[in-house]
């Protein structure tokens, strides 16, 4: 019998806390060689793209792929969780909610380890729904006490904060030009669908760390040159993945950018890299969301689901 988790089922389960703590495990286990992440793949098509990421985690007992479509009707996101053991299909979980929770659990693990242990301002480019974890995510491992955001568009940014507020408990506030968000900021979180650079590394404090989560396409990218050229320390949560999407290097390359600079977020959670040698050195996560991230989350919302009775049971691939 398979668990067919639904969405209203998966935002009752699942907290940004306990993902931050399952993949802060995940991550782990990656460095010590007992996980496994496969890049994602694309299948093209005129009017959309279909997504699919695999990974293993046996220490989990788990493994299996997140699939999703990218229309202009919409995009559509499901797991399929396996038991490393026989095999057996576990858990169909919708996974849009997961997605986010699991963006912004991974953005705030490296935060965790990158930033600044006194950092308390946010500067924030985005209002939608991965600005919305990105942000719980930080404030979940950092006494943030004040955030400012900026969109384009401003109306939906003010609804933003104030939703946020009330989330949070803290000020949010909106403002009118990115570089306001920016300037002054002890973290800086770009998520945004832009094409082109909407963070420059004049704005940026001595000191700061950057989320920078938006693009996952080669030809795309959120950050200048001069961003990545003033960053001490720049992590990735695949550096594979990152030399086939992260448009942020690869368009850099031509910047003389060099990919030795970056490095896998499991080297900076198991300590096998120096995060910061003096307060002053900022510090970079390109965030492309990996499988590993989907699966560990899902394992444990299906267990979550299994010990509170939750889902519907079907008869499949049994």
């Amino acid at each position: 019998m398979a668990l067919v988790l639904r969405e209203k089922d998966v935002r009752s389960l699942l907290s940004i806390h306990d993902a931050l703590i399952v993949l802060e495990d995940a991550f782990t286990a990656q460095a010590q060689g007992t996980a496994i992440n496969t890049p994602r793949d694309r299948l093209m098509l005129p009017h959309g793209v279909l997504n699919m990421l695999a990974a293993a985690a046996p220490t989990l007992g788990v493994l299996g792929y997140k699939t999703y479509t990218a229309f202009r009707e919409g995009v559509r996101f499901v797991v399929l969780l396996f038991s490393a053991q026989d095999g057996q299909l576990l858990a169909i979980i919708e996974a849009d909610w997961l997605g986010a929770i699991r963006t912004g659990a991974t953005s705030a693990l490296a935060t965790k380890y990158m930033a600044r242990p006194d950092a308390r301002a946010v500067g924030l480019i985005g209002a939608g729904k991965q600005a919305m974890t990105q942000l719980m995510g930080v404030c979940a491992v950092c006494p943030i006490s004040s955030v400012y955001v900026y969109s384009r568009n401003f109306q939906r940014c003010e609804l933003f904060c104030q939703e946020m507020m009330h989330i949070l408990n803290i000020e949010v506030v909106p403002v009118s030009h990115a570089q306001d968000a920016v300037e002054g900021a002890d973290i800086v979180i770009t998520a945004t669908s832009a094409g082109g650079p909407v963070l420059f590394g004049e704005w940026l404090a001595p000191g700061c760390h950057i989320n920078a989560i938006g693009s996952n396409w080669a030809k795309r990218r959120e950050l200048d040159s001069t961003v990545l050229q003033m960053c001490s320390l720049i992590v990735t949560d695949s550096v594979e993945q990152a030399r086939v999407e992260a448009g942020d290097f690869i368009l850099a390359e031509q910047s003389n950018f060099d990919w030795l600079q970056v490095h896998d977020l499991s080297e900076v959670v198991v300590g096998r890299r120096t995060v910061r040698v003096a307060p002053d050195e900022i510090t970079l996560y390109k965030g492309l969301g990996i499988a590993l991230e989907d699966i560990a989350t899902a394992a444990h919302v299906y267990k979550l689901a299994c010990q509170h009775g939750i889902g519907e049971q079907l008869e499949l691939l049994c």
